[in-house]
């Protein structure tokens, strides 16, 4: 039995649990490809939050000033205020463990409960693999962003990393060459899984299309 909860729902659950039930001081460092469910729950501590760029060593500086109570990226590293700056799994474990111990739930229905509070976020990664004539265009692509994806209107471009389009109604997309393979990494978030199958679809046919 069971069910996995993904990393970035791990990191907004264990922010929540380690300000609201362990008095951590502090605010989050996510990286620009992380959840903005983690911005939602800042937002109801009142605590700021770090984007960085992709790479835990930025996030690792910001938990070696004390400056946060953690930090975290999608691809699953996390560590907290206090210990090592890098990501430590077995840490994350056994936090995981304390907070089902010490909330008598499971994982998914505090994630649930967290929803209910603070509002419902879908994301997604999708890997691109360019042709030598996409991979060609894809400057000119990013050079030239649309006004709107997927009919939500770009509200606001970051380029702490690639480039984030950040759309109405919660919703984001970001593009960005992997550090660490050929490909385009394509992330997209929203509050629905039907919005965030139109936004990759969108983000498909952006970068891969004529």
């Amino acid at each position: 039995g069971g069910a996995f909860v993904e990393p970035n729902y791990f990191l907004a659950l264990l922010f929540d649990y380690l300000v609201a039930e362990r008095g951590f001081e502090g605010g989050v460092a996510r990286s620009v490809a992380t959840s903005h469910l983690l911005d939602a729950v800042a937002r109801k501590h009142d605590r700021p939050v770090y984007e960085t760029p992709v790479g835990f060593k930025f996030i690792g500086d910001l938990i070696r000033r004390g400056e946060v109570a953690l930090g975290g990226e999608e691809s699953a590293g996390l560590s907290i205020r206090g210990h090592v700056p890098e990501k430590d799994g077995i840490l994350a474990c056994l936090l995981a463990a304390e907070m089902v111990a010490r909330r008598g739930k499971p994982l998914l229905r505090q994630l649930e409960e967290l929803y209910a509070e603070v509002g419902r976020y879908r994301t997604r990664r999708v890997n691109l693999r360019l042709t030598p004539r996409q991979e060609e265009a894809f400057g000119a692509k990013v050079a030239a962003l649309p006004g709107e994806v997927a009919g939500r209107k770009v509200r606001e471009v970051v380029t702490v990393d690639g480039h984030k389009l950040l759309l109405e109604g919660d919703a984001w997309i970001l593009v960005r060459k992997s550090g660490t393979e050929p490909v385009v990494r394509l992330y997209a978030e929203a509050p629905t899984d039907e919005a965030l199958d139109e936004l990759v679809a969108a983000g498909r046919a952006w970068i891969l299309g004529n």
